[in-house]
Order: C-alpha cells, then sequence, then structure tokens
C-alpha cells in the first residue's frame, strides 16, 4: 500500500510540473526496486536519500521525494527545485556530504516567504 501512495505522489509531482516524466519514471523504477527484499547479510544496505517540504503553518507535508541513494543525482537534480534560492545553501556541499557517507539531516531550511520548510536527510 505504501508503494501505492508513493506512485500517486510521483504521478501528481509530474501532473503538477515538478519533476518531468523522465525523471518520474527513474523514481518508480527505483520504486519497484525498493520493493524487492532486503539486501541479504553482507550485501550493502540500501540507503534511502529523502526530500521533504512542509508548511510551517499548518505542518501538512506539501511534498515528499524518496530515491534509493544509487539514484542521488537524480534526486539532486529534483531536490534542487524545491530548495529556495537561500543564501549560504549549496547544493555541491551538500552532495560532497553525500559523498562521504554522512547519514542524518543534511539540509534544514526554512523559507519564511513562502512558509515552507525544506529538509533533506539521508537513511
Amino acid at each position: 500500500m505504501v508503494m501505492s501512495k508513493e506512485r500517486l505522489r510521483i504521478l501528481k509531482m509530474i501532473e503538477e510540473g515538478k519533476i518531468n516524466a523522465d525523471e518520474g519514471a527513474q523514481l518508480l523504477q527505483a520504486l519497484h526496486g525498493a520493493s524487492r527484499p532486503a539486501a541479504a547479510p553482507g550485501e550493502p544496505e540500501r540507503r534511502w536519500f529523502r526530500l521533504r517540504v512542509t508548511d510551517i503553518e499548518t505542518g501538512e507535508v506539501k511534498a515528499t521525494v524518496n530515491v534509493p541513494l544509487k539514484l542521488v543525482q537524480v534526486g539532486a537534480r529534483m531536490g534542487a527545485r524545491f530548495v529556495p534560492n537561500v543564501a549560504g545553501v549549496d547544493i555541491e556541499a551538500i552532495m560532497a556530504r553525500i559523498r562521504e557517507g554522512q547519514a542524518g539531516v543534511i539540509l534544514d531550511v526554512i523559507d519564511d516567504k513562502a512558509g515552507e520548510r525544506f529538509e533533506i536527510f539521508v537513511e
């Protein structure tokens, strides 16, 4: 059921123009891969790049993008569309942290003008 909700979110993002059809197809393909069983002992654990946009006033999650870390380049391109142009936010620095293996919160920005909170994290 979670996969169905994620698919609908991806399709909605395509419909709203937040991502293009190619990016949506890549995300859908990644979701299909995520539905496979967990890694066997000795195999690397699957990690996720996550982007969440939340309305500050209501606390409602406006958008969520979950991408296997293997597709982080695609995730970074899509995520850059949501992250506000804020002084000090350097997408390349974020990518460097991810490549270095950092886990947890990578970016947490509040855009008062838009009334939104943008979070990028790796799990």
